[in-house]
């Protein structure tokens, strides 16, 4: 699950206590993360990747579908209005099919691997940004954002002869990440509520994976259904983390931490399907961190 659309509401100086409450939230985010990695690489031995991305699209709608009519209001109930369905439905669109490359992506390669590609999203941001929104980038940014698109570069391997298709899935799906933040931050610049975005980002991208489905519907057994079950409560744990964490401290404190899914990842992928990061993976994930993590600082 991607982290997308946390905002900074601290000034001044985090205290210690906050920020070493916040940072166990946030690795609680990426433990999770790769968690339901695992868990779709094993739904992915007999289900397909578009039914499995429909029960978390689903069991997370369902979630934050309860939670706003549990807490029904008059003033809550506005959060079922919106003005964009039209960007809420592109948004769902593109949540539908990221997801479902993210779902395809763990079954096709190592964790861990899979894992750093995604990470090139925050270097898919910046461009981004510039054209979008029309942000200036200084030159250190540029020079940072190139050193981590060198290291993508060197994990997919592109040669002249050839291109690893399995290398593009995941970094499409970092493209359209990224894009989605940035349609994200317009829309809460046009006043839109969050969990107002979390439901309508469900219910669209729920509909349209769900248009999907009767063509590769596969009734899954009682194992797999528990397992499907555990996929949406994790997808919902995220969420949980991620307001706990940046309620106590700033996006830009626990920014670094992110990477800590990497040797998650690579651990969970030894301990499950006997996958080892080669020396490519690991020198592509050292540029990618620092490109990421210097572009972000400048």
């Amino acid at each position: 699950m991607r982290i997308m659309g946390t905002t900074e509401k601290h000034n001044g100086a985090t205290p210690s206590s906050d920020l070493t409450k916040a940072a166990c939230w946030a690795i609680m985010i990426y433990l999770v993360s790769a968690i339901n990695d695992v868990i779709a690489k094993f739904l992915g031995d007999r289900l397909h990747w578009i039914e499995i991305a429909f029960f978390r699209f689903f069991l997370s709608t369902l979630t934050i579908t309860c939670q706003m009519l549990c807490s029904w209001s008059e003033r809550s109930s506005k959060q079922f209005r919106t003005k964009i369905h039209s960007q809420h439905a592109a948004r769902g669109i593109l949540g539908a099919v990221a997801l479902g490359l993210c779902c395809l992506s763990v079954n096709s390669m190592p964790l861990a691997e899979n894992t750093t590609i995604l990470f090139s999203e925050a270097l898919f941001m910046l461009p981004l940004s510039a054209i979008c929104l029309k942000e200036k980038l200084s030159k250190k940014t540029v020079i940072a954002a190139s050193l981590g698109f060198v290291g993508l570069l060197i994990i997919c391997k592109p040669s002249p002869n050839s291109i690893d298709v399995k290398m593009l899935i995941p970094t499409l799906a970092a493209l359209l990440f990224a894009y989605m933040n940035i349609m994200i931050k317009k829309m809460v610049n046009q006043g839109e509520n969050s969990q107002t975005m979390l439901f309508y980002f469900g219910a669209y991208a729920t509909a349209i994976s769900a248009m999907a489905l009767p063509f590769f519907w596969c009734t899954p057994n009682l194992r797999e259904l528990l397992l499907l079950i555990a996929l949406g409560l994790g997808a919902n744990a995220i969420q949980v983390c991620i307001f706990c964490a940046y309620r106590s401290a700033k996006a830009s404190k626990l920014s670094p931490i992110r990477f800590i899914e990497m040797p998650f990842a690579a651990t969970f992928g030894y301990l499950f399907f006997e996958q080892v990061p080669d020396l490519t993976v690991c020198a592509g994930a050292v540029l990618i961190v620092i490109g990421v993590v210097t572009a972000t600082k400048s």
